[in-house]
């Protein structure tokens, strides 16, 4: 089950995007667990004709998990609703541009057609498409004829910006592990020991990254012998097996969120070394990122694969490059610098090759390594810059509800790991009586914990030390909560401006096709001033979901990068 302000967040979401009947089921599921049909139709007092549509439509988008209950050994269907791809809805927009960006406007719209349907085959996006395209007039420049449509399809499938939906996608996870871990368990004889229980846990885990390479393999499929060149001999090329591979027509697909959320993340990490250097080291970054593009498959990698270079100086040979590269530097010479020598200046200020030490390690943006001779490797190190993001958003937190001196005892806390409250009132030059009351605030607050050191075994509380730490997922779990909280208000926020019945009423006029025609003319001054107000606050809502939900990103998404052993 959720907590309380994740439960919010989804029953709003999907309110906006389903209505109140689908919400009232989602808000079942959150607050009560799994449940069977039977239970699902006491619970909300609903039809069951009308549960099971419901249940259809978000199983159909990939809202709710359903799998057999193998607890009680009924073997009972039993549903349970998915939050994360429930919360991932509000990224939908991005998702579409990022799409257009990539693969033109028939990309995007190829991406926006399968969020608006949870997944279809590669005949239903083409029949809807191409039938929209001969009703439809477009832009100058744009070209939307099915062949354009087809290719941008491939591209999607072949680069995993789509991923194939099977039987076992509609399953949760943790079900497929604890399934798996059974069967491990059972083929131990005797009392199992650690040793077992640790091997049976990889082979778990083997199992699961086997299915999920199996799911990848069933998009494409070689293309019949009649539709293959009829040449003798072929020259086998990774370029030419792609080409002579098609989409399947008998798969559905869904959109891989994995792979749009990394365009996020690497535009964060360049974001992020422009603030803190140059556009020219900025542009490097890029450069790296844009090559190791295809390689990279999931926010939770900790590197990108290694790259020369050359390959970095080959893919920046432009003008306006080197230029950009060459300002970016102070030079000592009146000689101009080569590209190459600028590009090797920025790749090691950006590995902080001049500062060895952890501290400079952990303020890195990239790992420079010259092992075998020759220029050496590079590789960006995602882990490294999550986690100094992440602890970026935790300062910021404690600098807002806390003052410059919450920060600064979270950060002595984050470096030197658990101390007392008179080791921290030395250490932050601070008053000791000042001290306990901003610790007793920072607790509250769930930014730091206090941690219990006993002398003797009778735990007696007289005769215990008491240090303090900051306990980073309990941290994060409070600032991810919090997040959610203001993004739900936020579109309560705008469903409570679109309810107005003045600015309902004007909306309505606007829809009518005699005002369509011309709104400027056949509105009124003060429906005009009512449309422009609401617009206005619209887009400020926009702007300020946006930035939470980047904050929301930092937290949650990066944290996959970071794992489960966070800095002490």
């Amino acid at each position: 089950m959720a907590d309380l302000h994740t439960t919010n967040l989804c029953v709003q979401i999907v309110s906006t995007h389903f209505g109140p009947l689908a919400s009232k089921i989602a808000s079942t599921l959150l607050s009560h667990g799994r449940l069977t049909l039977p239970q699902l139709v006491r619970f909300t007092a609903l039809k069951p004709r009308l549960v099971r549509n419901i249940l259809l439509v978000l199983i159909q988008q990939n809202i709710i998990w359903h799998a057999n209950s193998e607890t009680d050994g009924s073997g009972e269907e039993v549903l349970e609703i998915n939050a994360d791809e429930c919360l991932m809805r509000l990224r939908f927009g991005a998702f579409v541009y990022q799409a257009e960006e990539l693969f033109g406007v028939a990309g995007g719209e190829i991406v926006q057609l399968i969020l608006h349907h949870g997944k279809l085959t590669s005949p239903q996006i083409l029949q809807r498409l191409n039938a929209d395209a001969t009703t439809t007039t477009f832009l100058p420049g744009e070209d939307k004829t099915p062949v354009v449509y087809s290719q941008a399809l491939h591209k999607l499938v072949l680069l995993h910006y789509l991923k194939p939906s099977v039987a076992s996608s509609h399953i949760s996870p943790r079900d497929k592990r604890i399934q798996y871990e059974a069967e491990e368990k059972a083929k131990i004889s005797g009392f199992p020991t650690s040793k077992q229980l640790r091997e049976a846990k990889e082979t778990v885990d083997a199992r699961l990254r086997t299915d999920e390479e199996e799911v990848w393999k069933i998009g494409l499929k070689r293309k019949a012998k009649s539709q293959l060149p009829s040449t003798k001999k072929r020259k086998v090329t990774s370029t030419k097996e792609e080409d002579d591979m098609v989409v399947d027509e008998t798969v559905y697909f869904r959109v891989n969120f994995d792979k749009f959320i990394i365009h996020t993340r690497n535009a964060l990490i360049e974001k992020a070394v422009k603030e803190r250097y140059n556009y020219g080291a900025a542009l490097v970054v890029h450069a790296i990122l844009k090559i190791t593009e295809e390689s990279q498959h999931s926010v939770a990698d900790c590197r990108s694969d290694p790259l020369s270079i050359s390959n970095i100086t080959l893919h920046l040979s432009s003008e306006e490059d080197e230029e950009t590269l060459t300002s970016g530097l102070i030079q000592s010479s009146s000689r101009t610098m080569s590209s190459g020598s600028c590009i090797k200046e920025y790749l090691g200020i950006l590995s902080s090759a001049d500062n060895p030490t952890p501290a400079g390690r952990a303020g890195a943006f990239l790992e420079l390594s010259s092992k075998g001779g020759g220029s050496g490797k590079v590789q960006m190190l995602f882990d490294v810059v999550a986690r100094r993001l992440r602890r970026q958003v935790l300062e910021g937190v404690a600098r807002e509800r806390h003052g410059s001196e919450g920060v600064r005892v979270v950060r002595l806390l984050m470096d030197t790991g658990k101390l007392d409250e008179k080791q921290i009132s030395k250490h932050v030059m601070m008053p000791l009586k000042d001290v306990r009351p901003l610790l007793s605030a920072l607790s509250a607050s769930s930014l730091v914990s206090i941690v219990e050191v006993p002398k003797s075994a009778d735990r007696n509380p007289t005769r215990m030390f008491y240090l303090w730490q900051v306990d980073i997922p309990k941290a994060f779990s409070y600032i991810l909560n919090v997040l959610y909280k203001t993004l739900y208000n936020i579109s309560a926020r705008r469903q409570a401006e679109r309810e107005d019945p003045m600015l309902i009423a004007v909306l309505n006029k606007r829809e009518r096709s005699d005002v369509s025609v011309d709104v400027e003319g056949l509105l009124s001054q003060h429906e005009k001033e009512v449309l422009k107000a609401w617009e206005e606050k619209q887009e400020k809502l926009g702007i300020l979901e946006g930035r939470v939900e980047e904050s929301v990103f930092i937290v949650r998404d990066l944290g996959r990068a970071v794992g489960s052993l966070e800095e002490n």
